[in-house]
Formats: structure tokens, C-alpha cells, sequence
């Protein structure tokens, strides 16, 4: 396979699979009830499949930079991808409550583990065009997000049922695994130097600690959004169908965004104020919501759809932040695992928050004023550095250097 063959056939696939890093995690959402009518699903089952998504993407995140050591980032890839058809296409058919929770996780840890790799994968192959290469991955899963939220539903009530409605994304992820079976053949390890760099040396340096704290805000931040602004405009005057409808803009404001902001940020070397300017959008959309949740709903999704830009940045800044595929690798995934964690605390509080008070107001301010941290670690991380510039020197292993 010539280069120029084969730089293209990895782009298929990092496409097709961004498409698929999403739908998993959000498909469920729209035909909940159903689910739940179909399988019996108590409130605490119903509770955890809603925060799934944050702990597999947090536990098999973690995962996935030491996986790629040892069998190959492309191999790793392809079994991420054949899990997501396993998950979806297993929870589609199943009976049971339990093994609903067990294949929506299963389908969940093969996209946590691809997500981590895809920072890393750009790093490998397109060394010199991180930004434009990642706005192209980026803007794919806007779309794989948005489509899940807006297709799911007419899906199952064109075919009569929500199970054709969830097992119709088992078809892409299959059809999106089909790219990396050509490319598993000639696998290559993620440590290129005698020197190893894991997760926990990541863990002991500034840098990526304020990474990991900013992802995890960022990410709280649009779990939360995704997770509960639906029920918020529906407790507002708008129907089920208009809030989803709101959220699905939320969403796509990303498709046209994503594909200008990671390369816009790649050709400058201090990205303070491009990722400023975008952050400052959650607040202005928070605060007129505050004002008007039901007359700035619009204006209101557009300003935070804005805001969520900031993920497609941080991917870039993955990128940026190392200065190999390897060291890529152990960032995405210290970053994006120990990230997850934070941002599955901010469903919870905005669950408590309304419950306690009866109002979205609370909830409102509460990611409002974590806005504050957020900027701060943004404007810290989009200083020109590298990770591996703040990684202690150590003795190199025989493990090290031949690990694969």
C-alpha cells in the first residue's frame, strides 16, 4: 500500500470512527423511557445507564495507552470498534435490565479506549498536520453526536421500535471497523524511544494535572448540558420535541465550528485568546437563561453550543502538548480518564441542585461560577509547552525499550 494510499485510508477511518464515539453514549437518551417501559428498569438502573458514559469513558480510557503499548494502537483501534458493534447490537436484542447496563458498558469501553487514541493516531500520521486533521475528526463527531440525538427517535418509530432505533448504530460502528482490519497487518507500537512515558509521569507534572482538570471541567460542563437542558426547556413551555430539538442545536453548532477552531489553534503558538473567547460564551448563554430560559432559548443554545467548542480545542491541545505519539498517547489518556471523573460529578449536581431548590437557577449558576476555574486552567494550558520537558529523567528499563 503506497503512503499516499494509506494516509488516506487512515483518514476514512479516523472519520468513520469519530462518527461512532458518540452515538453510544447519547442514543439511549431519547427513547429512555421506552427502555425502561420495555425492560423494567428501576430508577437507580436507570440512574447508572445515565452515568455510564463518564465511567467508561474515565475506567477504559485509562486503559487504552498501555493496550496500545503492548498490541499496537491500530489493533487496539479495530477490537475498540468490534466492542461498540458487540454493546450496541447486543443491547438492541437483550431482555434483561442487567445485561442491557453490561453491553451498554461494553459498547461504551471501546469507544472510551478509541476516544483516548485519537489524539495519538493524528500524532502518528500526520505529525505536521495536527489542527487541520483534527478539525476534520472533530467536526465528524459533532455530526455523530448531533445525528444521534436526531435520528434515534424517527428511527425507532419508522420501524415500530426502540430497539431498531439503538441497534441501527451497531451498523456503523461496523461499517466504521472496516478501514483498520487493512491496517492491523503493519501495527506499530506507540514507544519509538528507549524512554517510556506512562500515565502516572504524566500525573506528577503541572501540565498534566491543568489538562486533566481543564478537560474534566469542560467536560462537566457539557454532560451537564446534554444530560439535563432538554428537561430544563421542557419545565419552560417548550415540548419534548422543541427541547430536543434545542439540544440537538447545542450540538450542532459544533459541525461548522469544528472545523475552524483546531486548525485555527494549531498555527498559533499561544492559544490564550482564541479559547477565551470561545469559554466566554458559556457564561453569556448560562446568564440569559437565568434571565429568560424560555424566550433565550435559542440565543441560549447558540452561545453554549459555542462554548462546547472548547472540546475540539482540547483534542487540539493534546496534540500540541506532546511532542510524540507515544507521549500523545499517555497525556490523552491521563487527561481525558482523570477528566471523566470530574465530569461525571456534574450531572449529580445539577440533579441535586434542582431537586433541592425546585428552580434552574441553582444549577444554572453552579456552572456558571465554575467557569472561573475553567478559564483559569484554559489560559495556563494554551501556553506553548510540552509535556515531556516536565517529566523527570530516569533510568531506562529493558521493559522500556522493547516493550511493543
Amino acid at each position: 500500500m503506497t503512503a499516499r494510499r494509506t494516509s488516506l485510508v487512515i483518514l476514512t477511518g479516523l472519520v468513520l470512527l469519530s462518527l461512532n464515539l458518540r452515538p453510544a453514549a447519547v442514543s439511549v437518551g431519547p427513547v429512555l423511557a421506552e427502555v425502561r417501559s420495555s425492560l423494567g428498569m428501576s430508577p437507580a438502573a436507570a440512574g447508572l445507564l445515565t452515568s455510564l458514559p463518564v465511567i467508561g469513558f474515565a475506567v477504559f480510557g485509562a486503559l487504552a495507552p498501555a493496550a496500545a503499548r503492548r498490541i499496537g494502537v491500530h489493533r487496539v483501534t479495530l477490537l475498540a470498534l468490534l466492542a461498540a458493534v458487540l454493546g450496541l447490537l447486543g443491547r438492541a436484542v437483550s431482555d434483561s435490565e442487567a445485561l442491557f447496563l453490561v453491553l451498554s458498558l461494553v459498547a461504551l469501553g471501546g469507544m472510551a479506549m478509541a476516544n483516548v487514541l485519537l489524539p495519538s493516531l493524528v500524532k502518528l500520521h500526520f505529525p505536521d498536520r495536527i489542527g487541520r486533521v483534527t478539525a476534520i475528526y472533530t467536526t465528524a463527531l459533532a455530526v455523530g453526536l448531533t445525528g444521534a440525538l436526531l435520528i434515534t427517535v424517527p428511527l425507532s418509530q419508522a420501524a415500530g421500535s426502540w430497539r431498531w432505533g439503538l441497534g441501527a448504530w451497531a451498523a456503523v460502528a461496523l461499517l466504521a471497523a472496516l478501514p483498520w482490519v487493512g491496517l492491523v497487518t503493519h501495527d506499530r507500537s506507540l514507544e519509538p524511544t528507549a524512554r517510556s512515558i506512562r500515565s502516572a509521569d504524566v500525573a506528577r507534572t503541572r501540565l498534566g494535572v491543568a489538562m486533566a482538570l481543564f478537560f474534566g471541567l469542560q467536560s462537566l460542563q457539557a454532560y451537564s448540558v446534554f444530560g439535563w437542558f432538554a428537561q430544563l426547556w421542557r419545565d419552560n413551555g417548550y415540548t419534548a420535541g422543541q427541547a430536543g430539538a434545542l439540544v440537538a442545536l447545542v450540538a450542532a453548532m459544533s459541525i461548522p465550528l469544528s472545523l475552524w477552531a483546531p486548525a485555527a489553534v494549531a498555527r498559533r503558538t499561544d492559544q490564550r485568546a482564541i479559547l477565551l473567547a470561545i469559554m466566554a460564551c458559556y457564561p453569556l448563554g448560562y446568564v440569559g437563561l437565568i434571565i429568560a430560559p424560555h424566550g433565550f432559548a435559542v440565543p441560549g443554545a447558540i452561545l453554549v453550543g459555542i462554548g462546547a467548542v472548547t472540546f475540539p480545542i482540547v483534542l487540539t491541545l493534546i496534540g500540541l502538548r506532546a511532542r510524540t505519539p507515544q507521549g500523545t498517547a499517555a497525556l490523552s489518556g491521563f487527561t481525558q480518564s482523570t477528566g471523566y471523573l470530574i465530569a461525571a460529578l456534574g450531572p449529580f449536581a445539577m440533579s441535586a441542585l434542582y431537586d433541592a431548590t425546585g428552580a434552574w437557577t441553582a444549577p444554572l449558576l453552579m456552572l456558571t461560577l465554575l467557569m472561573v476555574p475553567q478559564i483559569a486552567l484554559g489560559l495556563y494550558v494554551a501556553r506553548p509547552a510540552a509535556i515531556e520537558d516536565q517529566i523527570p529523567r530516569r533510568e531506562s528499563r529493558p521493559s522500556d525499550a522493547h516493550s511493543r
